[in-house]
This record gives C-alpha cells, structure tokens and sequence, in this order.
C-alpha cells in the first residue's frame, strides 16, 4: 500500500514511517501543507491509497493539514484520509466527515504510539472503514446531548451509537456489549428513527450519517 504521512516533528514522522514500513507499506513523508498537497495530486507518482495527516502543518502551524487533505478529497474524493491531532476538535472532526464519503479517520496523536491500534486504523481506512478516536466520539455526544439533540435515546442505544462511530460493525458491538447480533440491529434500527436517518446498508455511510447529523 502506498501511503503519503505529513507530519512536522521529525522524530514522530520517523517513528510513524518505520511503523508503516515494517508492515510493508511504501511511505512518502512530507512536513508542510503544501508539499502534502502535491504529493497526494501529483499525476506523475502513482496515486496514494491513504493519507495521514497531521492537522496543523506548517507554514501556518493552524489547519494546514487538514484543508491540504479537504481540497485533495475535493480533486480525488475516494482518497482515504487519517487525520491525526493533538486535541480534540470537534470542528475539524466535523469538516472531515462533511463529504459523507466514507474512508476517514481521526485519532489522537497519543494512539499513534500504540502500534498495534495505529496500524488497525491504518487498514480499516484504507479499506473504505471509518475510524474515530473514542474521545472525539465522547464530545460529539456530549455536545449533541446539551442540545436535546440525542435526549431520546436510551442508555443502551448511546452505547451502541458510540461503539458505531468508533467503526464497529455490529457483531464487534453485539461481542462488546454482550448482546446478540439481531438484539443490536434492532437497537440500531431504533437509533436511526429517533434521529430519522435513513437505514442504509453501507457501514460506513451510516456511520457517517449519523456524526455527521450528531456534529451538525
């Protein structure tokens, strides 16, 4: 897999090419917003299957990373992008997810030290899946919740949603919650009418729906 990482710290960056690499990856690394941009629409390389970017690039230190990967999705809008951030930033959680394409991630930036969860979300993005850092998740609900937004929804529903937008399928929920497959489709089916979402049989277009109206 061909994976173009942007990251400004170099010994991060390093660490995170080494990584990648050991799993047979081919990596280009860049540490600037526009040098980012051009290696994910250069017509002369072959086309990335995946892009991690670290939201605050140089040479404005704000969002460079993150409008790098925007406007490349705009051009390439399959590319699959991993967003990495210091913070939790239900902002840039909520542009990522606008498109509604399917294929994203955001992590944390302390989860990338944890190899073998890096790597998972490496792969489940780059197959099409969706990734959130459980904290993001949390603050999305919370944040929808002081609205009313989600107020009808059971406690067994919130947990479910969150797993759901972490990018469980619903047998990995169905293990972690100790329910049975059909109890959680049913608990499912019941989410998306109280937030009268469409049922979609897209995985990872539900999940996107559904933060996406959640951050709305």
């Amino acid at each position: 897999m061909r994976i173009v990482l942007a990251e400004d710290l170099f010994l991060l960056r390093d660490g995170l090419v080494r990584t990648l690499q050991e799993y047979g990856n081919e990596v280009v690394a860049v540490d600037n917003g526009p040098s980012l941009l051009r290696a994910l629409l250069d017509a002369s390389d072959a086309a990335p299957d995946l892009a991690v970017v670290d939201v605050r690039l140089p040479p404005t230190y704000t969002d460079e990373g993150l409008r790098a990967a925007l406007e490349a999705r705009r051009q390439r809008p399959a590319l699959p992008v991993l967003v990495l951030s210091q913070y939790v930033e239900t902002l840039y959680a909520k542009e990522l997810l606008a498109g509604g394409e399917g294929a994203v991630g955001y992590l944390l930036k302390d989860r990338v030290t944890r190899t073998e969860q890096f790597v998972d979300a490496v792969l489940r993005v780059a197959a099409g899946g969706t990734v959130m850092d459980p904290q993001v998740v949390s603050r999305l609900l919370s944040r929808s919740d002081a609205r009313g937004t989600i107020g009808t929804l059971t406690p067994r529903e919130r947990e479910i949603l969150a797993l759901m937008a972490e990018g469980r399928s619903n047998t990995a929920v169905a293990a972690c919650l100790h329910l049975s497959d059909s109890a959680v489709a049913k608990h499912i089916a019941s989410i998306f009418t109280k937030l009268a979402i469409s049922p979609s049989a897209d995985a990872n277009r539900r999940v996107l729906a559904v933060l996406a109206y959640l951050g709305h």
